[in-house]
């Protein structure tokens, strides 16, 4: 039997309740949804932080590079903070030597050709563990030292101040010039082995590309 007394039809302007709940509801979810995405973006920020601090905790850290234009030519001074990485420090341990080598390359440039290489000069440096006596030897062309701990031996070849890197010969007045600077871990100079395959605890450097005062 039909129903008689049907629902009346709601009046003309009256919005239902469900419908605005679920908005709400619907709001509140993308509201936690940013949320969350903006937390783990927080997290990989604080992440690369961490990886670029422990990246210069265990690398080279160049505090001061300087070249100047003198009587005698061009001298280059640089300040370096080393820290070496525990694959390295467990190396000199176990008696393998390591080299550092810093390089300077003086450039005349040239709108015309490239650039003209005016010289090209290195340095390079042995550290070594000494086992018997628990000390350390920095070896510099036919000179050797010896020093306590290897925090000792690193600050000789740190820092260098007065480094001739070109002759006032071979400079021409009004000319530009510029340097390029690398300080670096020697892999050629390790033992042959180790050369076979090197991983990025051996890749220790820095470049960088100075013009004279």
């Amino acid at each position: 039997m039909p129903d008689l007394h049907p629902n009346p039809p709601a009046p003309p302007g009256d919005s239902p309740a469900r419908p605005a709940a679920s908005v709400e509801l619907g709001w509140r979810l993308q509201g936690r949804q940013w949320l969350l995405a903006q937390w783990h973006v927080l997290l990989v920020l604080l992440h690369l932080l961490a990886l670029t601090g422990l990246l210069q905790a265990q690398g080279v850290d160049l505090n001061a590079l300087r070249v100047q234009r003198t009587d005698s030519g061009l001298a280059l001074e640089y300040s370096a903070r080393l820290n070496l990485n525990p694959t390295l420090e467990e190396a000199l341990h176990r008696g393998v030597p390591i080299y550092f080598v810093a390089q300077a390359t003086v450039y005349r440039g040239r709108w015309y050709w490239r650039d003209e290489r005016v010289s090209r000069v290195t340095r390079s440096w042995r550290v070594a563990f000494q086992p018997l006596t628990s000390s350390w030897r920095v070896s510099l062309g036919g000179l050797s030292q010896i020093y306590g701990s290897l925090g000792e031996a690193l600050a000789p070849l740190s820092s260098m101040a007065g480094w001739r890197i070109a002759d006032a010969d071979r400079l021409d007045a009004g000319e530009r010039y510029y340097v390029d600077f690398s300080f670096k871990l020697d892999h050629a100079q390790l033992p042959p082995p180790m050369q076979i395959d090197i991983g990025s605890d051996w890749k220790l450097g820095v470049e960088r590309m100075i013009r004279p005062e």
